[in-house]
């Protein structure tokens, strides 16, 4: 039986990769500091045999080192995925995304564990000129700290396959992702609005930002697709790289129709401005994701199915907005 190890377990895909992981049958080994996860996000896998949940930080090698011993896989998930106030603390994207990948990496050298696949971010691409933008795009000037150390996390995992220290590489290229779970983002900010005050909304930019998003399980599925297909194994440097994400796109003022149509609400929309909502925020994010499409995965829910279902686990789940120190949303 396969043994995965998590980074990230209790956070917003971990943990959904992880349940999905104990159905097929594996053996799972969950590792997260719960800095941001949630632990009731593991509440269905906890009480199974074949999960085991370890407190700890990717920044702590000798206590990762053990927690890894006896596992043949890594999802390295964990990240600080705060990018709009990363200035605020710039050694945070330091110290938990590039600093905790070289540690996740040395501790599967100690191991002997030779795959791992990566929670990379189409942010990497910039302001990318190529738009939808291929894995093969050249490297833009990076415009985001968070980007910037996914990219260092990046050209780590695939030296160390080149090097010969990993026969497995899977660097996926993330859009904003969506559904069950989510703790940050936009469709999380709105909704906290929507429900203080019904009457306006406040929207950082000026609505035209254009996005991609792909909804949780149709990550998952991605992520198990192509790491069960192996195709990292005869590829050159011993690494794959893949955007994941939905042929489509949408404006941000067309996720705010989305969201307001289910609440049967129409608030004043108040802009701050400018094609960009913060430093660092590019204003067209879509990925071209013909390269995994070719595997044989392609995405079930389309974006707009993708914001509703997020909507509705919020509704249901307002636990997460003092959970995460957001402040909980009054009822209206």
């Amino acid at each position: 039986m396969q043994k995965i190890f998590v980074t990230g377990a209790a956070g917003f895909i971990g943990s959904n990769l992880i349940d999905r992981l104990l159905a097929d049958g594996a053996s799972v080994v969950g590792w997260d500091n719960l800095s941001t996860g949630q632990e009731r996000f593991l509440a269905d896998a906890v009480p199974q045999r074949g999960f085991r949940l370890v407190r700890g930080d990717n920044l702590d090698l000798a206590a990762l080192t053990a927690a890894m011993s006896g596992c043949d896989f890594v999802f390295h998930l964990a990240a600080n995925a705060d990018i709009k106030d990363g200035w605020a603390h710039p050694r945070k994207d330091l110290e938990q995304n590039t600093t905790a990948t070289f540690n996740v990496l040395e501790a599967m050298r100690a191991n002997g564990i030779r795959r791992i696949a990566f929670s990379s971010t189409g942010s990497v691409y910039g302001e990318a000129t190529l738009i939808p933008t291929p894995e093969d795009a050249p490297f833009p000037i990076q415009t985001s700290l968070y980007a910037a150390s996914k990219v260092a996390g990046e050209t780590l995992i695939s030296a160390y396959a080149e090097g010969g220290q990993l026969d497995e590489a899977y660097l996926f290229r993330f859009v904003s992702i969506l559904g069950e779970r989510y703790t940050h983002g936009h469709v999380f900010d709105f909704y906290r609005q929507l429900v203080e005050h019904p009457d306006r909304l406040r929207i950082l930019g000026d609505g035209r930002q254009r996005k991609s998003y792909l909804y949780v399980q149709d990550c998952v599925s991605a992520l198990l697709h192509v790491t069960r297909t192996h195709t990292a194994r005869d590829a050159k440097h011993r690494t794959q790289v893949y955007n994941l994400g939905t042929p489509e796109y949408v404006e941000v003022r067309a996720s705010v129709g989305y969201l307001c149509a289910a609440l049967g609400l129409k608030p004043k929309l108040e802009f701050t401005g400018g094609e960009r909502g913060w430093i660092g925020d590019n204003p067209f994010i879509f990925l071209d994701t013909k390269k995994i499409m070719a595997t044989g995965w392609k995405p079930r829910q389309t974006i707009e199915q993708g914001i509703i279902a997020t909507l509705r686990w919020l509704e249901a789940n307002r636990w997460v907005y003092p959970a995460r120190g957001s402040g909980e949303p009054a009822h209206s």
